[in-house]
């Protein structure tokens, strides 16, 4: 049998796995680097099965979307409410049938000017009088037995009407609106990290499976706090499911196409938003619209059971070393995209071998978590100012749509002017990122945000009520593709082991955001302007650390900690055309003699095609060669060789 052994490194030479080791970096770093080049387009690229999953990841958003924004008509206030008559605070001799409604409502209930009916108070009349005009001294109770709504928009019966939570606990409702937001705050947060160790699918079936739980459960909630309690629960599961889809979704892109599947997702929030009141006219009572925005979600649990629309992804697999795992996806990705992608030396080399070279058999798993951010530096610095930002696009809006207000009191006026401004900077970032980059449009989006809000703030008294409008427009447009962008930004510069961890500390940092104008609600809108002037402040602010972000534009996304920490910004201002850059003396770079990447694919070949059943050549041996041949032998020999002579 003839061996062969595969030929030893050079002096000094070391297999990936042992530099590995001994230098601390992950696993397989060299090829992760070079993921979109050397493994991607090897698996065929954004082809056929890429894109149907990307089309399937795009319902988990349109389901999340229709629960999130139903959290608006559950809090909606009636525009009109007011106390509901009481027989006994009236005199005995009183009798309702002398009088019309209205008559009887104004007996019974205040009116203040430019208000109309009192909402909290009653009046109360001594037992025994027989005057009923303005002259009859009366005191003024609060509400004995409930209130009426005349309800002009949005649901019939929700969270306020279910629980009576006007007057005296009206502050239960901004805290509804908190304790929900907390909820989206502890899910980016803890289900970011669980992505990071378990993968996206896991991620998501998790997040999918028990918000479909909770959804269902606060149909039947039986009181404000257990409906607080699960609404924060849900709300922190549905983070999982929208972080989940939309970190998959750009994994499975190359550069190009990135920004628009991207968008495409943010149009099936707008279209949730569009559908939701017409759901809510229908529907009338907030449990049946609950049942019908759960219902979505429950259509996805088939997820479970059909790994190919929701597959783990193939990135995250080889960042974290899973070999075999990787070696299973990416075959499934390459026979569904049409690419044949075996495990054989023949015809040629194959990725397979060369993963099999490149990792070896001994190497583990390594999994990463956001407390690693300690130890960085750009890492750290990018999610910081993408999570400032996020935060001042999302907590700003607030004082546009009240500005909204003054211009007309109609809850679908100022509903359907944000999600048409939502539609509208979804278009300017298809439109515009691509040309001019992520950091220029982000900070373009900033200074215009900025603008708008100090010129409301210093001038609005002295504007038209038009001009009022056009400026919180123009300031809602582009707050929103402020915060759809920092989104978009922080999900393409995080690196690949830690991008759940860090995408969700960034979208905990916008609830935050939303969770701002709740606050002032808290207070009866109290704090407004120093609102007003935080954001304002901090939008300016945000111009200055934008310049330190890195540009993503048309660069892979980075994998591993080293390439999160390689991400460097452009220059401020472009060089001088003219300017000689070129040094004195230009010495080419010296060839190193030995490529590891050759060794590695030298080995694999080898090793495999001593493992060959059928080689296409055979070589024969004798069985064994005498050391010692005796006389008897060598004399026959000598006979044959003469016969063949003659």
């Amino acid at each position: 049998m003839l061996h062969l052994q595969p030929p030893r490194p050079p002096h000094g030479a070391r297999t990936h796995c042992a530099m590995a080791a001994e230098t601390h970096v992950p696993t397989g770093a060299r090829l992760q680097m070079d993921y979109e080049a050397k493994i991607f387009a090897h698996t065929g690229g954004y082809g056929r099965y890429n894109r149907i999953v990307v089309v399937f990841s795009w319902f988990p958003n349109f389901a999340v979307m229709l629960n999130l924004f139903s959290d608006v008509f559950y809090t909606l206030i009636p525009d009109s409410y007011h106390c509901i008559p009481d027989p006994q605070l009236l005199p005995s001799a009183f009798l309702p049938s002398n009088f019309s409604r209205q008559g009887y409502l104004n007996l019974t209930i205040p009116w203040l000017e430019g208000a109309g009916l009192s909402h909290c108070e009653l009046f109360k009349y001594p037992p025994n009088t027989s005057d009923l005009s303005h002259n009859e001294p009366r005191e003024r109770v609060s509400c004995t037995r409930g209130w009426e709504y005349v309800h002009s928009a949005g649901l019939q019966s929700n969270f306020v009407t279910e629980w009576d939570l006007v007057c005296s606990d009206y502050w239960k409702i901004p805290l509804q609106h908190i304790c929900f937001m907390t909820g989206w705050i502890l899910g980016y947060i803890l289900l970011g990290t669980l992505c990071d160790w378990l993968g996206r699918r896991w991620g998501f079936l998790l997040s999918i499976s028990l918000s479909c739980l909770l959804g269902v459960a606060v149909c039947l909630s039986s009181s404000a706090v257990v409906f607080l309690l699960l609404r924060l629960s849900q709300g922190a599961m549905l983070a999982g499911v929208l972080l989940s889809s939309y970190i998959a979704r750009l994994e499975l892109c190359d550069p190009p196409h990135r920004l628009m599947v991207a968008m495409v997702s943010g149009f099936f929030a707008v279209f949730a938003e569009l559908l939701l009141p017409g759901v809510a006219v229908l529907c009338r009572d907030w449990p049946i619209l609950q049942s019908v925005v759960t219902l979505p979600l429950l259509l996805l649990l088939p997820y479970w059971c059909c790994a190919s629309v929701f597959p783990e992804s193939p990135r995250w697999l080889l960042a974290t070393a899973q070999i075999p795992r990787a070696k299973r996806s990416l075959q499934e990705f390459s026979t569904r995209n049409g690419v044949c992608l075996r495990d054989e030396i023949y015809p040629g080399e194959t990725l397979l071998s060369e993963l099999d070279s490149a990792y070896g058999e001994d190497c583990r798993p390594n999994y990463h978590s956001v407390l690693e951010l300690r130890e960085t530096r750009v890492i750290w610095k990018n999610c910081l100012i993408l999570s400032f930002t996020l935060f001042i696009g999302t907590g700003i809006q607030y004082c546009f749509t009240r500005n909204l207000h003054g211009y007309s009191t109609n809850f679908y006026f100022s509903y359907f002017l944000r999600v048409f401004t939502g539609a509208l900077a979804c278009i300017f970032i298809c439109l515009t990122v691509n040309h001019f980059g992520r950091r220029g449009i982000l900070l373009l989006s900033a200074i215009i945000t900025g603008l708008s809000s100090l010129l409301l703030l210093a001038l609005t008294q002295y504007l038209r009520g038009g001009l009022v409008l056009v400026l919180s427009v123009v300031g809602l447009l582009f707050s929103q593709a402020l915060a759809m962008l920092s989104v978009f930004f922080a999900c393409e510069v995080m690196p690949t082991v830690v991008r759940g961890g860090c995408l969700g500390l960034v979208l905990a940092a916008g609830c935050v955001g939303m969770a701002a104008s709740s606050l002032m609600e808290l207070q009866n809108n109290s704090g407004y302007f120093l609102h007003h002037v935080i954001f304002a402040s901090f939008a300016v602010l945000s111009v200055l650390s934008i310049m330190l972000l890195p540009e993503s534009k048309r660069k892979p996304l980075p994998d591993s900690m080293k390439d999160g920490e390689n991400q460097r910004r452009p220059p401020l201002f472009l060089s001088r055309p003219d300017r000689d850059n070129l040094p004195l003396l230009r010495t080419p770079p010296s060839m190193s003699a030995y490529n590891p990447d050759n060794y590695s694919r030298l080995v694999s070949a080898t090793r495999k095609m001593l493992t060959k059943e059928n080689l296409p050549y055979r070589i024969s041996v004798p069985a064994h060669f005498p050391l010692l041949p005796g006389s008897e032998t060598q004399g026959q020999d000598d006979e044959t060789l003469g016969a063949a002579v003659i």
